[in-house]
């Protein structure tokens, strides 16, 4: 593997595992000091649950549900930063606030926590992401990701009381909407060179088509001696 590559991978790595460190410190402060960080969610249409937005997918209800995230939010967040590392950030920050701020909308009245609306829209992101792009290892990525973790589209349906389909519902939903704002950005399909000879003749047939004006025909009678009238 080449130094450059190395790097990359490396730097992939590091962002997923500090921040699942982040919420595994969280996890383990309620746990030691017994201070239930929940009342810290998403409260939708509420001034006090406006803050979730930012909070929310920190916190966890129990060890259970942040295991539960972990593995998934490892691989997603790596996934992201080392096929997409142009765009990374940005994707990942607008996945993160715009889900939650949807929650905060639409959702039902109850504290939402947990980083599942982030994973729905990591997965939702790296699928469409790929198929939009083209791109042979993106899209092998997109079915590495849809193999996975495909189960979890049930997790947007109102099946389980206490499970807040309305988070995955919302980070699904914030994946698609940036991979379509970011189809342009970041890594593209290479261009083989038969695409470029079709693009420059088809220029060529415009350039043609342009530079020659339509003529106009104008037609002149001459009067005949027939014709004359004095």
């Amino acid at each position: 593997m080449k130094d450059i590559e190395k790097i990359k991978l490396y730097k992939s790595l590091l962002y997923s595992i500090i921040f699942l460190i982040i919420l595994w410190s969280v996890k383990i402060f309620e746990s030691y000091t017994l201070i239930s960080l929940s009342q810290w969610g998403v409260y939708p249409l509420k001034l006090k649950g406006l803050f979730g937005i930012f909070t929310a997918p920190l916190i966890h209800g129990d060890f259970k549900h942040l295991i539960s995230n972990t593995f998934a939010l490892f691989f997603l967040t790596w996934a992201l930063f080392y096929f997409y590392k142009s765009i990374a950030f940005r994707a990942f920050f607008f996945i993160y606030l715009i889900s939650g701020f949807w929650v905060w909308f639409f959702a039902r009245e109850a504290y939402h926590i947990g980083a599942s609306g982030l994973i729905y829209g990591l997965f939702s992101f790296l699928f469409f992401s790929g198929i939009f792009r083209k791109h042979v290892p993106l899209v092998a990525l997109s079915l590495t990701v849809v193999f996975l973790y495909g189960g979890i589209v049930w997790g947007i349906f109102p099946i389980q009381e206490k499970v807040s389909w309305e988070t995955h519902l919302t980070g699904l939903m914030a994946g698609v909407v940036i991979a379509v704002y970011y189809k342009n950005e970041g890594p593209q399909r290479p261009k083989h060179d038969w695409e470029d000879e079709i693009e420059t003749e088809a220029d060529e047939i415009k350039m043609d088509e342009n530079a020659i004006p339509d003529s106009e025909i104008i037609y002149h009678y001459k009067e005949s001696e027939d014709d004359k009238t004095e």
